[in-house]
């Protein structure tokens, strides 16, 4: 008696889903992605200078924009600038927690040197050790 070998079916993969997936991903990829934006536009000087480590923490910055307001990337709505005390007071919080933090400086080209300064002078008041500038690479100004 001979078995006669009966062919099986082949399973089939339904991909399907995963295309849903996939489709439902990209879009709420492309909902948040403009929101990771955050903070003031402004235009950086470009220098060509070493960039921070990228085992560091994420460093405080403070924005000087084009008309010489202060912003503070920690603490409130990192849009709304806030007044030399109130970045004095903030700095200091972050310092005593987080002492080794890096603090860096990003000014708009257009804005007068002494506004940036104004700037550091604060932020060297609320305990801030090392300032480091916030630069553009060449080649990639405005």
């Amino acid at each position: 008696m001979r078995h006669r070998l009966r062919k099986r079916p082949v399973a089939e993969m339904n991909v399907v889903p995963y295309i849903d997936v996939m489709l439902v991903m990209l879009v709420i990829f492309m909902v948040t992605a403009p929101l990771l934006n955050q903070g003031v536009e402004v235009e950086l000087p470009t220098a060509s200078a070493r960039p921070l480590a990228p085992e560091q923490q994420d460093p405080l910055v403070v924005t000087v924009d084009a008309e010489g307001q202060l912003f503070l990337n920690i603490g409130g709505d990192p849009a709304e600038p806030v007044s030399d005390e109130d970045l004095q007071l903030r700095t200091a919080a972050v310092l005593r927690r987080r002492p080794d933090v890096a603090v860096m400086v990003r000014g708009d080209r257009s804005v007068a040197y002494e506004h940036v300064v104004h700037a550091m002078v604060l932020l060297q008041g609320a305990g801030a050790g090392n300032l480091g500038l916030v630069t553009d690479p060449p080649g990639q100004g405005r």
